[in-house]
């Protein structure tokens, strides 16, 4: 897509409080163009959601198979889409860059734990710099925080480690976890837009997330989870009875 990171960046900005920007996950490319032909302006893949549509355990999809299904999902819209590439595969920064625009995303989610283990902030933080160096303006770099997700539930440590993925050069950083209450506080501790985890059908709205200090919405593997239920009572209605 012609442009496509700097569209996709401009979402995240001049947004109003209660309008933050919401990007359902797709897995696959139907599930894109049905998202894309609802009207949303970009898409974020989940890896734990394109995983399950390929057979695959979260954590375990090999990086050849994510990268071929967000491929996939790229073709199949016009909207710009961001990809969940896990911890980065162990690929150097210039490699995960160009597979990434090979697969025509124009941005994407990086963890900043492995193994259920949080990595070193400081070392995650110079690796962050490479790939934005290797990237320049061609990526949207969203840094996840796994503080909540591994444990740590003090706020400050998050704050702390965001800091240091913004200096980084990280355009957007994502708390993944963070209860809503805590929310203000990250808003006020964390320079640049902030993407929050809703859970579909579970929790506050987007638009309440938005007033929390939420800047963008994704839902991780959710939207996929609750495909996967409707599909299964719909299989369910087809045995015989």
């Amino acid at each position: 897509m012609v442009n496509g990171a700097a569209t996709f960046r401009a979402l995240h900005h001049h947004r109003a409080p209660d309008d933050p920007l919401v990007l359902p996950g797709p897995w696959d490319a139907a599930s894109a163009r049905v998202f894309a032909e609802a009207g949303f302006p970009a898409l974020a893949t989940p890896s734990a959601g394109v995983a399950a549509a390929l057979g695959h355990e979260d954590g375990h999809t090999p990086a050849d198979e994510m990268f071929a299904a967000v491929a996939r999902i790229t073709r199949a819209v016009d909207v710009p889409v961001s990809a969940d590439v896990e911890g980065g595969y162990g690929l150097a920064p210039k490699e995960l860059v160009e597979r990434l625009l090979e697969a025509g995303a124009v941005g994407c989610n990086l963890e900043d734990s492995a193994d259920g283990v949080l990595k070193d902030p400081h070392a995650h933080a110079e690796w962050l710099a490479e790939v934005r160096a290797a990237a320049g303006d061609r990526i949207f770099l969203n840094a996840r925080v796994d503080t909540f997700v591994r444990g740590v539930t003090d706020p400050e440590r998050a704050i702390e480690r965001a800091a240091l993925y913004v200096a980084a050069g990280a355009d957007c950083v994502y708390p993944i976890g963070a209860p809503a209450a805590v929310l203000p506080l990250l808003r006020a501790g964390i320079q640049g837009p902030v993407n929050v985890l809703a859970l579909p059908g579970r929790g506050p709205s987007p638009a309440e997330l938005g007033g929390l200090g939420a800047t963008r919405i994704t839902f991780g593997p959710g939207l996929q989870q609750r495909a996967a239920r409707a599909l299964r009572e719909i299989a369910d209605g087809l045995l015989p009875k």
